[in-house]
């Protein structure tokens, strides 16, 4: 048998899947720069990874504190029975109001940590002298949990990242008592 290419045909079916492909291209660009868009947020928290601890720093606000593993050490050395957030529990979590869009400035001061809670779909390396930034808006109250996902050193498993997420009024009150906390302690300075 004798086959002849058609050039029409040869036209269509490039064009067609072109054409598919913008189309697919148009809102799935769009998306990404709106999923990447920490711009016009309400509020920003600078976080600092440390071996093995995390820094939160609340900006305007004149609060900052370190947040760190706070398992028992009987658990850890296996002589008491693990807890239900074994290694996952910290001395003071990062409290965040709910239904505001929060910008997260991640960083580190001595080697690359990662920070990751995947609950609030957020994972963003922390490099020394390097700012990266990510978003959420928690619609949700309650506990988010995360860890360290980059292996920083021995302490990596203590590194764990903990999320109160609190309403408009509760997390008012707890920035208040913060405020007051840390004059008092500046005073004692």
């Amino acid at each position: 048998a004798k086959f002849h290419e058609s050039t029409t045909i040869e036209i269509i079916w490039t064009i067609i899947p072109v054409i598919i492909l913008v189309l697919m291209a148009v809102p799935a660009t769009s998306t990404m720069i709106a999923m990447y868009d920490a711009s016009e947020s309400d509020m920003d928290i600078k976080i600092t990874g440390y071996q093995w601890k995390w820094h939160y720093d609340y900006g305007e606000s004149n609060v900052s504190f370190f947040s760190n593993l706070s398992t028992p050490q009987d658990q850890i050395h296996n002589n008491a029975p693990k807890g239900e957030h074994y290694l996952l529990e910290v001395d003071q979590p990062l409290v965040l109001p709910i239904h505001k869009k929060i910008r997260f400035l991640v960083s580190a001061t001595d080697v690359i940590h990662s920070w990751w809670v995947p609950a609030l779909a957020i994972k963003r390396d922390a490099i020394p002298g390097f700012v990266n930034e990510a978003w959420t808006r928690i619609e949700t109250p309650g506990i988010y949990r995360g860890q360290c996902t980059e292996l920083c050193g021995s302490g990596h498993g203590f590194m764990p990242i903990v999320i109160k997420a609190v309403t408009e009024e509760e997390y008012a009150v707890w920035l208040q008592s913060k405020q007051v906390q840390a004059k008092a302690e500046t005073a004692m300075s």
